[in-house]
């Protein structure tokens, strides 16, 4: 059984940073990319960046490029997105997400595991 535990969001001044973290088990992960997605109240789910586990290639929305940076640490399981320059509309729930093969993409129906969230709120 595939798990993502989430971790590191919280209330941050506009500007400020944070770093979120994703803890994956039950797959063999060298064969899968990462992403992060987030949904603020009202909206749609949105993608924010993604990675592949074996080659290390990023993908970002273009929200973000520029201020959030996604990684991983094949050793941990652990995916992170790094954010920095934060902006209140930046505030919502965040999601990592797990997808069978390398290949990126930006679309929810292609990610087949999902975490629980973590809530990040950037205020003003």
């Amino acid at each position: 059984q595939v798990q993502l535990v989430e971790s590191g969001g919280g209330l941050v001044e506009a500007g400020g940073s944070l770093r979120l973290s994703c803890t994956a088990s039950g797959r063999t992960f060298s064969r899968s990319a990462m992403g992060w997605f987030r949904q603020a109240p009202g909206k749609e789910r949105e993608f924010v960046a993604a990675i592949s586990w074996s080659s290390g290639a990023t993908l970002y929305g273009d929200s973000v490029k520029g201020r959030f940076t996604i990684s991983r640490d094949n050793g941990k399981n652990t995916a992170y997105l790094q954010m920095d320059s934060l902006k209140p509309e930046d505030t919502a729930a965040y999601y990592c997400a797990t997808k069978e093969g390398g290949l990126l993409s930006t679309l929810i129906r292609m990610y087949d595991y999902w975490g629980q969230g973590t809530q990040v709120t950037v205020s003003s």
